[in-house]
């Protein structure tokens, strides 16, 4: 099993991810109700602590190659270094774009525009678009944020499980999605996929604003 090489500590003197067990241990010391867990990646670090406080309440050194527990609910610190995707759709279906932000200032990084198609299939792309770019950047531990577990179990399951009618308006989007499932399948990748805190923290930065 992989030894652990990072350590989040949610309570602690000084709440955060350290690269090694003196720096954690400093932190948790003497400390009362202090909550940390070890992780063999900093994606698993990073995406663990944004997802907040370890449920199982660690008050011990944790085992090697012990798994995370994250939940990816985020419910605590959003990671500002990182990327936002969401979608629109003018129907569903109808008209549908999506597009991909840095979180912390909104800078559009991409955007793509379909005739055709539904907010859960933009929502897919917009995902794996995100992480195309990021493989090829050489990026392996920027989060990405997404508004839509729908998009990020098909994601997980490498699968846009659409119904959406195929036909010569809906053809390039057709497209896109097979390309997008071929690369899921293709290629590995370990940025965490987190779920933006809709309810506490409102819409995500890739928003469209046309509610």
């Amino acid at each position: 099993m992989a030894k652990n090489k990072f350590y989040v500590v949610w309570k602690g003197l000084k709440p955060g991810i350290y690269d090694n067990w003196a720096d954690c241990q400093l932190q948790i010391k003497g400390f009362s109700g202090a909550s940390f867990k070890g992780f063999p990646s900093r994606p698993a670090a990073e995406a663990a602590f944004a997802a907040g406080s370890d449920k199982s309440g660690s008050d011990s050194k944790p085992s090697p190659g012990r798994k995370s527990s994250s939940t990816h609910s985020a419910t605590g610190p959003i990671i500002r270094n990182s990327i936002s995707v969401d979608a629109a759709c003018s129907g569903n279906p109808g008209l549908m774009e999506y597009q991909g932000v840095m979180t912390d200032d909104r800078r559009q990084i991409f955007y793509q525009k379909f005739p055709l198609g539904t907010n859960n299939i933009g929502e897919f792309l917009a995902i794996v678009h995100a992480l195309a770019l990021l493989k090829k950047q050489e990026n392996p531990t920027l989060p990405i944020y997404t508004d839509s577990k729908i998009a990020m179990g098909w994601v997980a399951k490498k699968k846009c499980k659409t119904t959406l009618v195929r036909n010569a308006k809906t053809a390039k989007l057709y497209e896109y999605i097979e390309r997008a499932e071929k690369w899921l399948k293709t290629n590995s990748y370990q940025n965490p996929i987190l779920k933006w805190p809709t309810k506490r923290l409102g819409e995500i930065p890739a928003d469209f604003g046309r509610k």
